[in-house]
């Protein structure tokens, strides 16, 4: 399983993928049903004077300034639910992306810690060869002893998290997680395009806080002029007994709302409310998103140069490590320093592996914040 066919697969079958498909469906609705226009309402009387019969057609006048501002509110709340569910789909990739980087860490480090559990039997049974031969005494045996039953303990922990590792990616996939069933097909190497994702300019964050505000400001908008909504009444009358008026009479008017008791200060407070808070949360999320995308930029920049230094440092690591057995074995040093030398090396291919894992999520981090829409 590639890192594109992980992600795919949990953009696929994601129960978070889902929920935002709905809510974007959801917004979509409400702009569609913004748009319509009002239905007109029928109603029929019977009266005992003259005429008796009474049809009239009561039908809402949808005034231009009433209709922009319904549909302007709708839909700024759907582009909102649009930019979150970009957002969300891009935070996903994210997410599996780095559980997948962090499968390979763990999966490096349970390989290194078999080696390195290797590297210490054969040590011990170095160890007991010389003493058999007189060469060393039985604190080297101990000593080696006691470093490979350490070393296979680690081994076995790490090779634990390994597994916890491709589990929890399974999950995020859409997978069972009782027990592995995939099996990581990319490597854990330095990614030729982490610099390059550096230079964008975050979208999807503060693109979702502008649509938010503007739909709050709309509904606002439609709140103080819906307080005046006109309607147009035409209608028919009919049915007089006495024949003095034969046939139907039409009739018209327009009806005006009367707002004696309810000037909608409760709704207009409820939105001036919502657009304060909108616009509260679109400097908040400028700001957070500056910050984490300076952030995110830093790390992957500290990241790539631990990198450079790391593969110096463990290229004499394991020089050292492999001239200092070589003078074990002829009996030029004690097994202390061979100890020492290895503990070294393993350190050092350790923290070449957890920075190549931290530079690609930083990779990974920056990725996110400068997502565009068509991006996600």
């Amino acid at each position: 399983m590639t890192r594109a066919q992980a992600v795919a697969a949990a953009l696929a079958r994601g129960a978070r993928v889902a929920l935002g498909r709905a809510d974007t469906a959801a917004a979509t609705g409400l702009a569609r049903g913004a748009r319509a226009f009002p239905n007109p309402i029928l109603s029929a009387s019977y009266t005992k004077s003259v005429p008796q019969h009474h049809a009239i057609v009561d039908w809402p006048l949808d005034l231009p300034w009433l209709r922009s501002a319904r549909i302007g509110a709708a839909e700024s709340a759907r582009d909102a639910a649009r930019y979150g569910f970009a957002f969300e789909r891009a935070a996903i990739r994210f997410d599996v992306e780095t559980m997948y980087t962090r499968a390979l860490a763990a999966a490096a480090h349970a390989r290194l810690s078999r080696r390195t559990a290797l590297d210490a039997d054969s040590l011990l049974t170095m160890a007991r060869l010389r003493r058999e031969v007189g060469d060393v005494s039985e604190l080297d045996v101990r000593l080696a002893a006691v470093n490979a039953g350490q070393l296979a303990n680690s081994a076995v922990d790490d090779s634990l998290a390994a597994v916890d590792a491709v589990l929890s990616l399974q999950l995020a996939m859409g997978l069972p997680g009782e027990a592995p069933t995939i099996t990581l097909a990319d490597s854990l190497a330095p990614r030729t395009d982490s610099v390059a994702m550096a230079a964008g300019t975050p979208l999807l964050p503060v693109s979702q806080a502008t649509a938010s505000l503007r739909a709050a400001e709309r509904a606002l908008t439609f709140v103080h002029r819906s307080l005046f909504a006109p309607s147009f009444q035409v209608g028919v009358e009919g049915r007089d007994p006495t024949g003095a008026e034969p046939g139907l009479l039409p009739t018209f008017g327009i009806s005006l709302p009367l707002p004696l008791f309810n000037w909608s200060g409760g709704e207009a407070a409820q939105a001036a409310a919502a657009r304060d808070r909108a616009r509260a949360e679109l400097d908040l999320v400028r700001r957070e998103t500056a910050a984490s995308l300076s952030r995110a930029r830093r790390e992957l920049a500290a990241a790539l140069d631990r990198v450079r230094r790391d593969r110096e440092i463990l290229t004499s690591a394991d020089r050292v490590a492999a001239m200092s057995l070589q003078a074990y074995a002829e009996g030029a040093v004690a097994l202390a320093n061979v100890l020492e030398a290895q503990r070294n090396a393993r350190e050092a291919l350790g923290r070449y592996i957890d920075d190549l894992a931290a530079a690609d999520g930083a990779a990974a981090a920056v990725r996110l914040l400068t997502t565009t829409a068509d991006q996600s």
